[in-house]
């Protein structure tokens, strides 16, 4: 059966500009997290993939997430509160850098229970290398979020390491690859932390959605 994208919340152009962000906490698990707060954002995505790079380039703040010279040592759901208006949530990455099998399964635990629990996500951003043809272990993330119906972008991370002959290779595989599955595809950036490529694409999603979850939660208690 064909998978289908559920879209939510992607409305209204408005460019953000950052104006604050600090860290609010780490949480062990989805149930800890606090309830009924602003709309987060969740940022995932394979070990080593640049996830903390691209978070300080989003947000300007060049050490808010750390950047560690080992893969996957994130290890909670790291909490920080941008603009007083949204969650920005770093998760521990699905590659799991070298880690036993008891601490992978409680690994993915805390991310499909993150995943599946969280009622104030707006939107999770999928990170994928750019750098590297499509794996197995990205390929059956990303379908497992469309399993789990979770809104999500893909951001193809590290642009600016290949030419663009490369890149665009291999960001069109990955998109063919999920084609072959999915009814329609998700939303998708290119991005480079080293030179902010698709910083105000993806601060411009971000904006859209939240105004648009607004009005759907105006419209709901209207109801």
């Amino acid at each position: 059966m064909p998978r289908r994208y559920r879209r939510s919340c992607y409305l209204y152009p408005l460019i953000m500009e950052i104006t604050s962000a600090e860290f609010v906490a780490s949480y062990t698990r989805e149930s800890a997290c606090p309830k009924g707060g602003p709309p987060e954002f969740a940022f995932i995505g394979r070990s080593n993939v640049g996830k903390s790079s691209l978070i300080n380039m989003l947000t300007g703040r060049k050490g808010l997430a750390k950047v560690s010279g080992t893969p996957g040592k994130t290890r909670l759901l790291n909490f920080f509160i941008i603009n007083q208006l949204w969650n920005l949530v770093d998760l521990p990455g699905y590659g799991y850098a070298r880690v036993s099998k008891t601490e992978r399964r409680n690994l993915e635990k805390l991310i499909n229970g993150y995943f599946t629990n969280r009622a104030e996500l707006c939107c999770a951003f999928v990170l994928i290398d750019s750098n590297i043809s499509p794996t197995r272990n990205d390929l059956d993330f990303v379908n497992s979020m469309g399993e789990m119906q979770v809104p999500f972008a893909l951001v193809f991370t590290k642009s600016d390491r290949i030419g663009k002959v490369l890149l665009e290779e291999n960001t069109q595989s990955f998109l063919h690859k999920l084609s072959e599955t999915w009814e329609t595809l998700p939303p998708y950036f290119i991005t480079s932390s080293e030179y902010r490529t698709g910083r105000e694409e993806m601060l411009d999603f971000i904006q859209k959605a939240i105004r648009s979850a607004k009005e759907i939660k105006a419209q709901e208690a209207n109801l």
